[in-house]
């Protein structure tokens, strides 16, 4: 028989015949199609004839929606209990698979999840009024959802979470409704009991208090369900292992005291939201953020944040410096809600530690930083004060104290060169005093007025750094350099903006940029930041708008300011500027020319004349022979930066200057390095007449070894790409002498303490800025050689000289090491792997020719070591496909370094290099399962019976490798119960009458034993291992052997530098001519003899010696027990890598039975409770990039 339902009596579900439409709960919440009302009231209707039916469907719908393919029968919810019913479901999970609906991606699923919520939300609200009152239906479910909330399955208890939360918000928006219909009954019942006894209706009456009553009741059975959840669920999973769980609840909490703030907002249900704050992942963290946010909307709910404020504020205000930047977010922006409802919150201190977030390099952070400023410095509070001050215009408008204030503040910070950074934070939320360019120039150009304060000195120059940034931010319309990943595309209405602020601003200059510079003409620094000002003029304005006037005046004063300046930064911004007012698409650019023309034409007679005076005085020139000769030859220096004078022919004169410093050897180092500037930028001009290209402007510092590194770029092989063969002849490779000077150079100049260079500095104020500025000038030395490495113009085994100082120097160079390790990665994997192993090589020799064969490998030179390598290893990331290739070559290159030389005492004492394998372990993580075996395979060819029965100290390095080889079992597999992997060494279990699974394998892993044909490396499109690279005779890449290893070991007539092709090609070329013919790695040939041997029926002794065969990779495992929820963070992370230590989960104590579980006691804000964690108040830190100008 059939219910009207559609249903059998089983509670098994069927089609209704029409086409297989979905009949179940699950599949029509899945598919969306039905109005959820609609769906509801059938279930209602349903639940009416036949509750049991009904709340079988909504038990099995919670059950389907965990992702179990098990049903719940209607003999099972008769006679089970709920635990014996979920251990049934448990069962029926589909261990291939680890997804369940609310995990799985995609837009269906995801629609699925806000349906699910829907359902549950719209099942209350419509079974309000009687169905929740019945003592059987939410009786029902809340012990189903509780019971599953307790399970280990992970997808059990996060569809259970989500269910009862959201039931949970439900049964609130019900009570709320219930309490105001209370205080409507009782205003009504008072009302008609205060009339006159004649008029008061005693039915009336009655009525009003029967009603009061079942309200009353009704409120008291919806506060027990609330309480059963909250102390049943949500008490125990917010601190749940799994993090998006505990989001949940935080989430749900925070909706339920915005909503009945009267029963929820107050410190018994805040004080978990508190102690969540210290939560180990950013979501969770994120979620408590988000819903103190709405609290803090609301200004009437300050009186009852009080007390939570003052306890969590602190804690609220280091979340600003979060190494999750959204949480960093969200958190200045709970700060500066906290500032909006209350000044006196938050102390000066608090404030500073938002304050300095303006700088930051991450945008979203530095723009809440600034409306946070902007709320505490900007914000005017007084309506008539403001009113009065509106009608005022210039200095003594309302923005006139504001920008003085803004003056002021960008002093105080002391960050004077990231000003672009300042407006930028500010430009969102400050617009309007960002763009009130007439009040800046009235303040720079005006006297101030009676009883005002003048600017000083320091103010006008930042007021001008300020007012340039401001001008490059409107007319560009993106945010400064490091700011961005990039120009995004501008809406229109962002169009019109910046096309309305270009005119604005170019209307405001044009007329007001001579005055300026005719005011401070004088000031290096204030010349050269307004000389910035023309590139962001729309410069059809001096034509169409009748100025030309305005632009001669600009002309005459750029003129004499080349002529009073010999700084190198305002003489670039005049060349710019010149170079910016020539462009071809304006009228004005023939005036601007003649102008031009002019100038460089007195420029170069001048220099001329000074040149040819010069080398008559000879060494009897006098200091204004020389300073004439300078700084006529600094000027034309910077225009030939962005103009072609190759009709001026400087490149003569300067020949001539650097001829004879050469010959003399009294030429001026000054003179020197502006000659070969000039004669540099004449070669790029005459390069670019022949490629007609563009000129690539390098403005060198660094003098002749940057020039010389910028030639050999120029001048690589990349010179004859785009169809340019004819420029052949051009291209210069630099042999291995030139490199190893550039090297030498570099480790010479580079790589030495920052004391060795300043012994000779007093202790005076400029002592760290000139270090600051001596560390700056050897990161561009280390950045232009790095990137001869990148571009392959050096060979890269000379990157090992660099590589090897990753630890000691990582303060000072490591950003630029390890963006040059990851570019070499990218060109070349096994080669870069080679250097890496080499570099290595190379601080063991060191070590060895410090202290002796016999290392104490427990010393910090050895450790620091073994630190490098761990750092290296962990820059192959988590892909070990691609790396394949690579880490096995770096383990065989360690090997073979390793066994290099035997001990001269005899064959039972350990090689000499034998300690280097401990350093090799480091690297045994990165090898594939089956990898490992053939590392091991390989190793064992080095090894003698003698070897492997040792167990002395000594011989330790080597029993460590090999463990590290031989360890590590079968494939970890992943789990639906958690999430997290399970090791095969934990506790097995079998399901009851049903064999093991069988996984297929992982497509393009093989089995050791399939490793011949058809592995993936055997494929004609597998990775290449590239022609081999010979290693420059470089001065400090050759690896520093031993002297007395040297002494013992003479090598052979033939031998080469061990892990370099010529020595793989010399130890594996007579043995497999056919391999090397087919560019088969060092992998494969290890894989074929391996092979080789297997089909000639050798065995291998290793596997004899142990007794046994180890598993296969993909072999069957039993099934793996179901984790305990509150599983120790330390057990979590046995198997994880160390790039996700951020990933931890919270630390409790197992969970409990729910009958078990005691009331909740009244700890409000026990400070016992807060769950510490030190890893996430590890402030990120304030990336500030310097800008070359």
């Amino acid at each position: 028989p059939v219910d009207k339902g559609g249903r059998r009596p089983n509670g098994m579900a069927q089609h209704n015949g029409q086409g297989g439409d979905p009949s179940t709960l699950f599949e029509v919440v899945k598919l969306g199609k039905s109005a959820m009302q609609s769906v509801v009231d059938d279930w209602i209707e349903s639940y009416k004839q036949d509750r049991d039916m009904a709340l079988l469907d909504l038990i099995n719908f919670f059950i389907q929606c965990s992702g179990c393919k098990g049903t719940v029968r209607i003999e099972m919810f008769r006679n089970m209990q709920n635990a014996e019913i979920i251990r049934k479901m448990t069962e029926e999970f589909d261990e291939d698979s680890g997804d369940y609906p609310l995990t799985i991606a995609g837009p269906q699923w995801k629609k699925f999840r806000y349906n699910f919520c829907e359902f549950i939300c719209v099942l209350i609200r419509q079974c309000q009024y009687s169905i929740i009152y019945d003592e059987y239906m939410m009786d029902t479910v809340i012990s189903l959802l509780t019971g599953l909330s307790d399970s280990q399955v992970r997808a059990f208890r996060h569809t259970s979470t989500l269910a009862a939360m959201k039931l949970m918000t439900a049964l609130v928006n019900v009570a709320l409704n219930l309490s105001i219909n209370q205080d409507n009954t009782q205003r009504q019942y008072e009302a008609e009991r205060n009339k006159v006894a004649g008029k008061r209706a005693t039915d009336k009456l009655e009525l009003l208090l029967e009603k009061r009553k079942e309200l009353q009741e009704n409120q008291d059975e919806i506060e027990n369900m609330m309480n059963s959840i909250f102390k049943g669920i949500f008490v125990h999973r917010y601190r749940d292992a799994i993090a998006e769980i505990r989001a949940i609840c935080i989430e749900e909490i925070g909706v339920w005291m915005k909503l009945y703030s009267d029963a929820f907002l107050n410190d018994s249900y805040l004080k978990y939201v508190g102690w969540t704050l210290h939560d180990r992942q950013g979501e969770v963290r994120l979620k408590c953020l988000k819903a103190l946010q709405t609290l803090y909307t609301n200004r009437g709910l300050f009186p009852k944040l009080e007390l939570f404020t003052n306890r969590f504020k602190d804690r609220i205000v280091s979340m600003t410096l979060d190494k999750e930047y959204d949480v960093a977010v969200e958190a200045i922006r709970l700060v500066t809600l906290i500032l909006h409802g209350s000044e006196d919150a938050l102390s000066n201190e608090d404030c500073e530690n938002v304050y300095h977030l303006v700088y930051s390099a991450h945008r979203p952070v530095a723009v809440a930083a600034g409306e946070f400023l902007h709320r505490k410095l900007f914000s005017r509070h007084d309506p008539q004060a403001e009113e009065a001050l509106a009608k005022r215009r210039g200095r003594n408008s309302p923005n006139g104290n504001l920008i003085r204030m803004l003056v002021l503040f960008f002093l105080e910070s002391e960050l004077h060169e990231h000003a672009a950074y300042l407006v930028d934070s500010l430009w969102d939320s400050s617009q309007e005093l960002l763009k009130d360019w007439d009040c800046m120039i009235e303040l720079l150009l005006e006297e101030p007025v009676q009883g005002e304060e003048a600017l000083g000195d320091r103010h006008e120059s930042a007021l001008i750094e300020l007012m340039v940034c401001t001008i490059r931010q409107a007319a560009e319309a993106h945010p400064p350099v490091g700011r961005g990943t990039g120009k995004r595309v501008l809406t229109a209405k962002e169009k019109k903006t910046q096309i309305d602020d270009k005119n604005k601003l170019t209307e405001h200059f044009i007329i007001a940029l001579p005055m300026l510079l005719s005011k401070y003409q004088a000031d290096a620094e204030k010349v050269a930041n307004l000389l910035q000002i023309p590139q962001f003029f729309d410069l059809e304005v001096y034509s169409s708008g009748r100025m030309e006037k305005h632009l001669d005046a600009l002309l005459k004063q750029i003129r004499l300011v080349v002529e009073k300046h010999t700084e190198t930064e305002v003489l670039e911004a005049c060349s710019k500027t010149y170079s910016i007012l020539c462009s071809e698409e304006y009228t004005i650019m023939n005036r601007v020319d003649i102008a031009r023309s002019q100038l460089i034409d007195e420029l170069t007679d001048r220099f001329s004349h000074s040149v040819e005076d010069l080398l008559q005085e000879g060494d009897e020139a006098d200091d204004d022979d020389i300073y004439s000769v300078l700084s006529s030859l600094k000027k034309l220096t910077a225009f030939h930066n962005a103009h072609d004078l190759t009709k001026w022919d400087l490149f003569k004169n300067c020949y001539r200057l650097l001829k004879m410093g050469i010959e003399q050897g009294s030429m001026p180092e000054q003179i020197a390095v502006q000659a070969l500037q000039c004669s540099h930028y004449s070669i790029l001009w005459q390069l670019v007449r022949i490629t007609e290209g563009s000129p690539r402007l390098i403005l060198s510092r660094l003098q002749a070894f940057m020039l010389l590194c910028d030639l050999l770029m120029i001048f690589s092989h990349q010179l004859t790409t785009g169809s340019r063969e004819a420029l052949q002849p051009l291209v210069f490779n630099p042999d291995g002498t030139l490199q190893s000077e550039l090297l030498s150079f570099v480790l010479d100049h580079v790589f030495i303490d920052q004391d060795d260079e300043n012994q000779s500095m007093e202790g005076d104020e400029e002592d760290e800025a000139n270090k600051i500025e001596a560390l700056h000038k050897r990161r561009n030395l280390l950045a232009a050689f790095s990137k001869l490495i990148i571009y392959d113009i050096v060979d890269m085994p000379a990157a090992a000289d660099i590589f090897k100082h990753y630890m000691k120097y990582y303060n000072d160079y490591g950003d630029i090491i390890k963006e040059t390790l990851s570019k070499t990665r990218q060109t070349d994997k096994i080669q870069c792997a080679k250097t890496l192993i080499l570099s290595l090589q190379q601080l063991f020799n060191e070590l060895v020719q410090d202290q002796g064969p016999n290392l104490d490998r427990t010393s910090s030179h050895v450790s620091g070591i073994k630190e490098l390598a761990r750092r290296f290893a962990l820059t192959f990331g988590l892909d070990q496909i691609k790396t394949r290739e690579a880490v096995a070559t770096l383990h065989k290159d360690g090997i073979d370094f390793a066994f290099k030389f035997p001990n001269p005492k005899g064959a039972e004492y350990p090689p000499t290099n034998l300690a280097f394998l401990e350093v090799l372990c480091e690297f045994s993580s990165k090898l594939l399962r089956q990898d490992k075996k053939t590392v091991h395979s390989y190793l064992e060819k080095f090894m003698t019976e003698y070897m492997m029965e040792r167990r002395e100290d000594v011989w330790l390095p080597l029993i460590a490798y090999r463990n590290s080889l031989l360890t590590g079992g079968d494939e970890d597999r992943m789990s639906v119960t958690t999430g997290s992997t399970t090791s095969r060494a934990s506790t097995v279990r079998s399901k009851r009458g049903r064999p093991p699974l069988h996984k297929k394998p992982i497509e393009g892993m093989l089995l050791p034993e399939e490793s011949g044909d058809g592995s993936w490396v055997m494929r004609n499109d597998s990775l290449q291992t590239p022609g081999g690279l010979q290693t420059p005779q470089l001065t400090s890449t050759v690896l520093r052997e031993n002297p007395r290893q040297a002494a013992e070991h003479i090598p052979d007539q033939d031998s080469s530098e061990p892990g370099s092709e010529p020595d793989f090609i010399h130890k594996y070329g007579a043995q497999t001519p056919t391999l090397l013919t087919m560019q088969m790695s060092w992998l494969d040939q290890q894989k074929m003899e391996e092979v080789n041997r297997k089909d000639r029926g050798g065995m291998n002794y290793m596997k004899a010696r142990s007794g046994g065969v180890r598993r296969g990779l993909m072999e069957d495992d039993a099934e793996p027990i179901f984790e305990d929820v509150m599983m120790s963070s330390r057990g979590q992370l046995e198997d994880m890598n160390e790039e996700f230590e951020d990933t931890m989960v919270i630390d409790l104590p197992p969970s409990r039975n729910r009958r078990e579980r005691a009331e909740l006691r009244p700890d409000f804000f026990d400070s016992t409770a807060i769950i510490e964690d030190d890893s996430v108040s590890l402030a990120f830190c304030i990336l500030i990039f310097s800008c070359d100008k």
